[in-house]
């Protein structure tokens, strides 16, 4: 077997284990939580690895850790009903202010990216993954609040989606570079290719969920914007991976999962389009 081809084995059957849970883990509350406040754990740990290699700084990748997966399972609390005070969230400012103090005591040669790449790893990583809880749970008319998983996976469907239609489109027609400074390989041909590829995935969507009950509440032309709305940021987060990653001069942000990197590569995208979908479904509900 050569090498080539060990590597597309290798890289097929974790991609096939990586979407077979992120799937099913939508399908019940408990379980999406339990495996995204584990993806925000490592992929915090991973991010705080890097930046003490690369950056040489001193962040508390333990504290910092934990801060975000707690912030995560707060939030999840907080929108799934189960917690009915905003006081979850005084152990993590707690943590937070830790954070600051301890730079005094540690004694590091530069206190000021300590604390900014802490704060990175919470606006960048766990605030975004945490935004899930609130795509997933929605409030009824009765003021209750209920889980429905087709909005937080819609976001994931979208995404793979967008990935593969852009990767076809592109390497068939792919001329003009989209960001070339950035990531060479990606084209407006690709980027386009896999929009409307989205468009239509969106449209079936619509139309699968429009012979219930309809619970997410949107019509074909907001899932449309949906699916436009996580295409753009999906395609900007990608490029924010790919900036971090040249500039901490890596080619992947590990390699936890066998042919696919880190944990960073392959949720570079929902970091921007999940809360981008946050703010569009937001807003559709004011109009």
């Amino acid at each position: 077997m050569t090498p080539k081809l060990k590597n597309l084995i290798t890289r097929s059957i974790t991609g096939i284990l990586y979407v077979a849970i992120l799937v099913t883990c939508f399908l019940q509350a408990f379980n999406m939580i339990i495996v995204f406040s584990l993806i925000t754990g490592m992929a915090i740990w991973e991010f705080t690895g890097l930046i003490n290699v690369y950056k040489h700084v001193n962040v508390n990748r333990f504290i910092t850790t934990i801060s975000g997966v707690y912030f995560f399972f707060a939030v999840a609390g907080i929108n799934s009903g189960t917690i009915h005070t905003h006081a979850v969230f005084i152990p993590y400012l707690l943590t937070i202010i830790y954070l600051f103090i301890s730079g005094l005591y540690t004694k590091s040669g530069d206190s000021v990216s300590d604390w900014a790449y802490t704060m990175l790893s919470q606006m960048y990583i766990a605030l975004p993954l945490s935004m899930i809880n609130v795509v997933a749970f929605r409030q009824a008319t009765d003021g209750q609040n209920y889980y429905y998983y087709l909005l937080p996976l819609s976001i994931f469907i979208f995404l793979w989606t967008n990935d593969t239609g852009a990767y076809c489109t592109g390497s068939l027609f792919g001329k003009h570079k989209l960001f070339p400074r950035i990531s060479p390989a990606k084209s407006w041909e690709g980027s386009i290719g896999g929009g409307i590829l989205v468009l239509i995935m969106a449209s079936i969507i619509y139309f699968i969920e429009s012979q219930g009950e309809n619970l997410s509440g949107l019509n074909l032309i907001e899932w449309l914007g949906l699916g436009l709305v996580v295409v753009i940021f999906g395609t900007w987060g990608d490029l924010v991976e790919s900036l971090l990653k040249r500039t901490l001069g890596i080619k992947d942000s590990g390699n936890i999962l066998p042919g696919h990197g880190g944990m960073l590569d392959r949720f570079d995208s929902s970091l921007m389009a999940i809360p981008a979908a946050v703010i569009y479904l937001y807003s559709i509900t004011l109009l």
